[in-house]
């Protein structure tokens, strides 16, 4: 199978994080994926945090909402969005969507390439967004849209179902 398929096929959220620090060659890969996602008008609306101090980690783990399991993962990713950058060009509906379009092909990038190197990732948009903002300083300018925790871990919950193709597809001939 193609190997791009095979990971979007197999990549699944993980709860529960047990390994060490990643080497920094695999963060930079991790970035580079990220950096090269797809954006409106290459507009690139978005900032991405690299967060491994413990306490901040720990911060953050209580501003979603005691999801304290992305606390545990060596790396938190905190995917940002710029509006105004995606407005300059678009106006509102930069504003309001394409610069959360964009920093989602980010996010599902970093998702795929953390899978591919071996690692195990969450996407978590359950967080309050002042909190964040007050754990890492952001600005009024920057919207944090996603916490990602990467590293060495498990899946102790069961793959979760799709819905049947015959409800989601639909051909227009």
């Amino acid at each position: 199978m193609n190997p791009v398929i095979e990971a979007i096929l197999a990549r699944r959220s993980c709860r529960d994080f047990t390994g060490g620090q990643l080497p920094p060659e695999d963060v930079e890969l991790l970035k580079e994926a990220m950096r090269w996602a797809p954006s409106a008008g290459n507009r690139q609306p978005w900032r991405f945090l690299l967060v491994r101090d413990r306490g901040t980690r720990n911060r953050l783990g209580e501003a979603a909402y005691g999801q304290m399991f992305i606390a545990e993962a060596p790396l938190i990713v905190v995917v940002v969005a710029l509006p105004e950058v995606s407005a300059g060009r678009y106006g509102d509906r930069g504003r309001e969507l394409y610069c959360l379009q964009d920093t989602a092909a980010a996010v599902e990038n970093l998702l795929l390439a953390a899978h591919s190197l071996g690692y195990r990732s969450c996407w978590v948009g359950a967080f309050d967004e002042g909190g964040v903002r007050r754990v890492l300083g952001l600005g009024a300018d920057e919207r944090p849209v996603a916490l990602v925790p990467v590293g060495k871990g498990s899946y102790t919950e069961e793959r979760t179902d799709r819905l049947p193709p015959k409800r989601l597809f639909s051909e227009i001939l």
